[in-house]
């Protein structure tokens, strides 16, 4: 079986997230989509709060999981006994940091990161604008699947 983990925070998913969990998952028998804790981040959701909408939105692809990992991504990886790390880039800044990871990565373990360029109508969509634009009023309806949008804006309205 082949298997691949696609790491992130996922504060909260978007939808050029989506884009890559479903390519990862017509490419691999298993996809572990791995919500990455940081102490140090301020997030706006917890994690189980994450895993739960990550499940909720990925549940059209079945070789698609949810899981959280506190630690080094390779320990994930080895425990799990996962090859490959999945990682979207959306930009060349993005791939001068992610290939040192990459690196570091391999390094370590290993494992392999495979980059997949994102769609290109994703490759402005970060998660922390999306939070900036709704905080302000902006329209985030395209960039988010319905479900998130709703739970970012309730909990965007909790805060104020």
């Amino acid at each position: 079986m082949t298997r691949a983990v696609c790491p992130g925070s996922y504060d909260p998913v978007t939808n050029g997230h989506l884009d890559i969990i479903g390519r990862a998952a017509k490419l691999f028998d298993e996809v572990v989509v791995a919500v990455l804790i940081n102490k140090n981040k301020k997030t706006l959701f917890t994690v189980e709060e994450r895993t739960d909408m990550l499940a909720e939105v990925t549940a059209q692809w079945p070789n698609v999981r949810i899981d959280s990992w506190h630690g080094l991504l390779v320990d994930y990886c080895r425990e799990h006994d996962i090859k490959a790390i999945v990682k979207g880039l959306r930009a060349v800044s993005d791939y001068d940091y992610e290939l040192q990871m990459a690196q570091m990565n391999h390094q370590l373990s290993g494992v392999d990161t495979l980059f997949m360029p994102t769609n290109p109508i994703y490759s402005y969509l970060a998660s922390s604008l999306v939070k900036d634009v709704a905080t302000y009023g902006g329209d985030v309806s395209t960039l988010l699947p319905q479900t998130i949008e709703r739970r970012l804006m309730q909990r965007l309205e909790e805060r104020r």
